[in-house]
């Protein structure tokens, strides 16, 4: 396997068939090793700058009033720490640490340790979710946490309705014919910013056939030889990039939907020369670009774009 994707990979145990024991809960909260994720405003607590790194506060720095499953979500286990995610609820982010300040993790991830954007990004989408779920979606009850903070239940004795953390799969696809790659932009995105094309899976939609529909609703373009890439975890809140190249079966260019501003064929030449500005590097959509760019002869993407974004 080539480079991982940001976000994806192994960096914790998770320990999912612990969940249901609530003495695990129970031990590691007693547990003086045990770490806790802050997350405010969706932002993840970072120190340092050169290089940053995230921080995981004792459990003693949570108020003892919120240790509990209805406010702590147990993510698992990293390196010698039971982690927690914890959400503050507050105007103004406090102030936890010297030198600690809370940052979006688009921006910063780039920069962490591997494991480190894998856990906080992890911390973020646990707790978007459980901020998204606070009441049953069958009667309106309000919802208690189980089995670690990763199952809401509704509190109503009547419905005790279920409800787990769901994703939003969506496909993302390099097409390419001869030289060319197939790129689009939305127009709140930066000048001259381009991408791969990308949408959500529908309902009763496989996969392949997600990425033919997108493609031909946003470009036109027909597309063939499908073939998956990888995935990239997306927790802005809660999507799952599934990554993908395509070859066209046709070449000329309809926007049918308007959802892009623009959508246009692109050469390697081009990219080289800094003709488009290309997606940042953390996103699966670089690495998309990155292969097939490194695949058309002696130069590597990231020779040539560096640190632009």
């Amino acid at each position: 396997m080539g480079r991982r994707n940001t976000f994806a990979g192994p960096y914790l145990d998770r320990a999912a068939h612990l969940r249901q024991d609530p003495a695990w809960f129970e031990a590691a909260l007693a547990d003086r090793g045990s770490r806790v994720i802050a997350v405010w405003n969706s932002r993840n607590l970072i120190a340092g700058s050169s290089p940053p790194h995230a921080v995981l506060l004792d459990l003693s720095m949570v108020p003892p009033e919120h240790r509990n499953i209805g406010e702590l979500i147990l993510l698992g286990r990293f390196g010698e720490h039971h982690c927690f995610a914890f959400e503050i609820e507050a105007i103004e982010p406090p102030a936890l640490l010297e030198g600690a300040r809370f940052e979006d993790l688009r921006l910063i991830a780039p920069r962490l340790p591997a494991d480190e954007a894998g856990l906080l990004a992890y911390a973020r989408a646990m707790i978007s979710w459980r901020r998204r779920h606070r009441f049953c979606g069958s009667c309106g009850s309000p919802t208690l946490a189980a089995r670690g903070g990763h199952t809401l239940v509704c509190g109503n004795a009547s419905c005790r309705a279920e409800q787990f953390p769901r994703i939003d799969p969506a496909i993302i696809v390099l097409v390419s014919e001869s030289d060319r790659a197939l790129l689009g932009r939305q127009a709140s995105w930066p000048p001259s910013r381009y991408s791969t094309i990308a949408g959500f899976v529908e309902p009763g939609e496989s996969l392949e056939d997600a990425v033919a529909r997108e493609v031909f609703e946003e470009t036109g373009i027909e597309v063939g030889r499908i073939e998956y890439h990888s995935s990239q975890p997306w927790p802005f809140p809660a999507s799952l990039m599934l990554g993908f190249t395509a070859h066209a079966a046709s070449t000329e260019i309809r926007r049918n939907d308007e959802e892009l501003e623009d959508a246009r064929w692109v050469t390697r030449a081009e990219i080289a020369a800094g003709k488009v500005r290309l997606p940042p590097p953390l996103s699966i959509s670089y690495s998309l670009i990155e292969q097939w760019f490194d695949q058309g002869g002696v130069q590597k993407l990231r020779e040539v774009h560096g640190d632009r974004s």
